[in-house]
Order: C-alpha cells, then structure tokens, then sequence
C-alpha cells in the first residue's frame, strides 16, 4: 500500500461529530441542541467561557459554536485562550452573534475564529457552516497525516540511501584501483586491447564510485546530518589549489583554467568548512571544463566588499537554456546540454553545491554571459582578515 492510499479517506459523514455550544441564553442553546442533535451530533454545553475551556479539556469537541456575550469572560477572550492552551489542536470556532454586529464578527475573526452564525438562526444555515468546517477540519488532519508519513518515508529513503551507498563504495574504490595498477603496468606489460579494456574498467568504475559519493552527499544533506567544521580558510589559497588541479585534469581537452586572483587578499579569509567548499570549487570547475568545447577557457573570479566575499567560475560552454532553470540546483535536474567531451554525469553535483553553500549562509546562482557561456557565482558573508 503506497502512502498516500494509507491515509486515503472515506466519505465525510459528519454523524457523531461533537459540538461544544457555549451560551448563557437557555432559549439559544435549545434551538441549537434541536438543530444540531437532528442531524446527528454529539452536543456539550456551557454556561460561560470558563465551562467552556474546562469542557474543551474534557469532550475534546471537535467544533464550538461560542457566544459573544458570556458572564465572565467573553467569546473572544474564550477564544483567544483556548488557542493558547491547545494551538494546533484547537477546534474550529464559530461564533454566534447578532445578524448585523459586523464589529463583533470582525473580533471574532481576529480573535482565531473561523466563521459566525447569525440570531435568530436559520435551520439549514447553521448545519451548512458547521458541515463545511469540519469537513475543512478533518481535511487538514489528512494532509498532516500524510506530511507525517511522507517525512517518515523520505527519512527511511536517507537512511537505506546512506548504508547502500557506504556498502557500495569500498568495493567501486578497490576496482577501480586494481585497475590503475593495472593501467599503471604494475602487474606487468599489457597489449594495447588488454590497455583499452582496463581503461574503460578504470573509467566505467570511476563515474560510479562518483555517483555513490554524490548518493552518500545527498543522504546525508537531506537527513539533516550535514555537519559543518568551520575554520579560518584563505579563500584565495583553496582556490588557487582548486584551480591548479583542475588545469591538470583539462589537458586532455586542451582547455585552460586560469584564477584572476586578486591583488590585495585583506579580507578574504573565511569561516568555513574547507573541505565542502573545495567540493563545491571542484564541483564548478568540472561542470565548466565538461561543458566548454576542446580549446575554450574557464575563468575564476574573486571578489570582496561590502560584507560579502564572491567568486564566480565562468565557462564558454552553450549556456543554459531559460526554460530549464528551475532544474539547475535541484537534485537529479539534467539539463539539455550535453558533456563536450564524452564525461558523465549525475545530476546531483549542482544540488550538493546550493546546499553546501546555503549551510555557510550563502547563495549560489547561475547566469548566461553575454558573449556566450555561463557564470556560476558564490556569495558568501565575510569580515575582515581573522
């Protein structure tokens, strides 16, 4: 049974419902109890605002019909406790006021009530107005049930996720691995087949031990247990490091990476967690050189002032469609756009990115060049030099 047939529900039938009527008018409250008790409800009855909160605890109504005018304490002030005492679980209240008070059913409303009936009160009227709201009420009950169940669903999904990918992980690395030593001819001289198949091992193996660690990312991201170590990181020295591993990767693509660093780096030193916003460095850059053609450039960026530190990696790659960007920071949002060079890719990577980013209190955004090609900028909140 999915989900959402779990908390599927039956025909409302308002039989049975139980209504608390709160009135000081004996001559209300019996032309309420005929009315109501004829269509087949449960009815509790209180004198004053202080029956009431103390009938509310006790039959658990699931709607009141609440007076004004009560000795003691008014209907709104009522109204205004109970919400204070039950929040979430305080059944819909309608107040009951003179036909033309629109100053009391104004309060009312403010008040946390949810509509009125008017005096002298009119059989099919009332019934319609009470019908109506519970059957709102007993509609938000199923959608909370069903946010519940979907939480819990998507928790067991992290979790299942998280033990996959981890048992997955270490047998990918260790193929990939006798296939570099392999490639490497530690094992002894291979044939230029023997060559090709161990590449192809090496390369098949190595997207999928990408796509289990971007798997692993994503669990851990979505179950809330994305832990930040943040420390004092020159910004500048991560991403000189990025940028040069990066420039080696590209070779076989011909294409250049190249940092316009900044002159001056006061202010540039960050709290941060090192490690993931490499990640996200690597992220970017990867994305650029796989989607530029043979020969392009990407350029980074950096930049600071007025709180905020950014930096921007920018491609000569086709840029990205209009129709297709809410799909750029979602998980698994593949675009049209296709790897230059024959790369994989999984989806995730720019995901991972928006929430690495957002966890330092920062954004991340996406925008064509005008000459062509994409920036991908990062802001993230800075101070001076620590």
């Amino acid at each position: 049974m999915s989900v959402a047939d779990a908390v599927t529900l039956p025909p409302f039938n308002p039989a049975g419902a139980k209504i608390l009527v709160v009135d000081d008018d004996r001559v209300n409250v019996r032309i309420l109890r005929g009315i109501l008790q004829t269509a087949g409800y449960v009815i509790a009855e209180a004198a004053t605002g202080e029956e009431a909160l103390a009938q509310c605890a006790d039959f658990q109504p699931e709607l009141v019909l609440l007076d004004v005018v009560l000795p003691g304490i008014d209907g709104f002030a009522t109204c205004r406790e109970l919400f204070k005492r039950h929040g979430k679980a305080t059944p819909p209240v309608i107040f009951i006021t003179a036909k033309n008070a629109t100053d009391d059913i104004v309060e009312g409303l403010d008040a946390g009530g949810v509509d009125y009936v008017p005096k002298p009160f009119r059989q099919n009227e009332v019934l319609a107005r009470i019908r109506t709201h519970l059957q709102m009420r007993r509609l938000v009950a199923g959608q909370r049930a069903l946010v519940e169940q979907l939480s819990r669903a998507n928790e067991a999904k992290n979790k299942f996720l998280g033990m996959e990918a981890h048992d997955l992980r270490n047998p990918l690395a260790s193929i990939r691995g006798l296939a570099e030593f392999m490639r490497d001819g530690v094992v002894g001289e291979l044939t230029p087949d023997q060559l090709d198949l161990v590449n192809t091992m090496y390369q098949a193996s190595q997207s999928m031990l990408d796509l289990v660690n971007d798997l692993l990312d994503v669990a851990t991201i979505e179950s809330g247990e994305l832990r930040l170590t943040l420390a004092p990181t020159a910004l500048v020295e991560l991403i000189e490091k990025a940028v040069a591993l990066s420039a080696m990767e590209s070779n076989r693509k011909q294409t250049s990476v190249l940092f316009a660093a900044p002159a001056a780096r006061v202010g540039m030193t960050l709290p941060l967690d090192a490690a993931k916003m490499r990640q996200v460095l690597d992220n970017l850059l990867s994305n650029a050189v796989k989607y530029s053609p043979p020969g392009s450039t990407v350029t980074v960026e950096l930049r600071a002032g007025g709180g905020q530190c950014e930096f921007s990696v920018k491609d000569q790659g086709p840029g990205i469609p209009d129709s297709e960007r809410d799909k750029l920071f979602k998980d698994f949002g593949r675009l049209s756009a296709k790897p230059t060079g024959g790369e994989k890719s999984t989806g995730l990577g720019l995901a991972i990115c928006r929430k690495i980013v957002e966890a330092h209190g920062g954004t991340i955004v996406a925008e064509n060049l005008p000459d062509g090609g994409c920036e991908f900028r990062v802001t993230l909140p800075c101070s001076p030099a620590l």
